[in-house]
């Protein structure tokens, strides 16, 4: 295994047979909190049974009760044999989700079941699992997981990991780069020739090149080496449990798992 953390793969419903062929855990990114609020559950395979119901909650109105909700929740894990709840929330928090949260972790913490959220959800929770999320545009990964440990504790940090492939126009005052697709990040790389660095604190490749248009960009990216030295670092101050988007690292599997 790539280090002491236990690794899960989060999969929309179409990669679900292939994460869960792939030996590792899965969390099922097949559902949407709504309107109502309600469960809302995509074309999951009916083979896709065990593991962690993973919910999103794009396009939520922020309105309703809780309590339904978690039931509902309650119910799709049951008839599914999943054994824990992973909150895919983005965003602004919804004063909604977080009662609906705090309302779950009791309810799940009966049946021994864990539950993950973002850091923006976890004010308030006690044995909540937290979501810390690997890709940094500045500052230092070590530094970010020391301080979460300290704030919540570390053993209910979890490492989310993020695939990073950023290409950014410097000076970049936003931080906010443009995605790089793995064709487009490859093309690059065998266009340019560049000379790649290793950034220790942000745990990640670089290289920089100039362009005609509008000059100087700075390349940050990850690949199955970078990976594994995140959940190294994780591994070495005690965090235990990460989690993989399948989408972003379907590639890198064979190289992260090895021993």
């Amino acid at each position: 295994m790539a280090s002491s953390c236990e690794l899960t793969l989060i999969a929309a419903p179409g990669e679900s047979a292939a994460a869960q062929a792939a030996g590792l855990p899965v969390a099922h990114l097949a559902y949407r909190v709504g309107s109502g609020p309600h469960l809302f559950r995509s074309n999951l395979p009916v083979a896709a049974r065990g593991g962690l119901l993973a919910a999103d909650c794009r396009g939520f109105d922020g309105r309703g009760e809780p309590s339904a909700l978690c039931q509902e929740i309650l119910r799709e894990c049951s008839a599914r044999g999943f054994t824990g709840v992973y909150c895919a929330f983005e965003g602004r928090p919804f004063p909604l989700l977080r009662q609906a949260a705090a309302e779950l972790e009791d309810l799940l913490e009966r049946r021994g079941w864990p539950l993950y959220v973002p850091e923006a959800y976890a004010h308030g929770l006690r044995r909540a699992r937290v979501l810390i999320p690997t890709a940094l545009s500045g500052g230092s990964l070590e530094q970010r997981l020391s301080d979460a440990a300290e704030r919540f504790g570390r053993e209910r940090v979890t490492l989310a990991v993020e695939r990073v492939a950023m290409d950014f126009f410097l000076p970049s005052p936003t931080g906010q780069g443009v995605p790089l697709s793995r064709e487009k990040l490859r093309a690059r790389l065998e266009e340019l020739h560049p000379t790649v660095y290793f950034s220790r604190e942000l745990c990640a490749h670089y290289f920089t090149y100039m362009s005609k248009e509008n000059g100087v960009h700075f390349v940050l990216y990850d690949d199955a080496g970078s990976i594994r030295k995140k959940l190294d670092i994780a591994g070495r101050m005690g965090i235990t449990r990460a989690f993989l988007p399948y989408g972003q690292v379907d590639d890198l599997l064979p190289r992260l798992l090895k021993p």
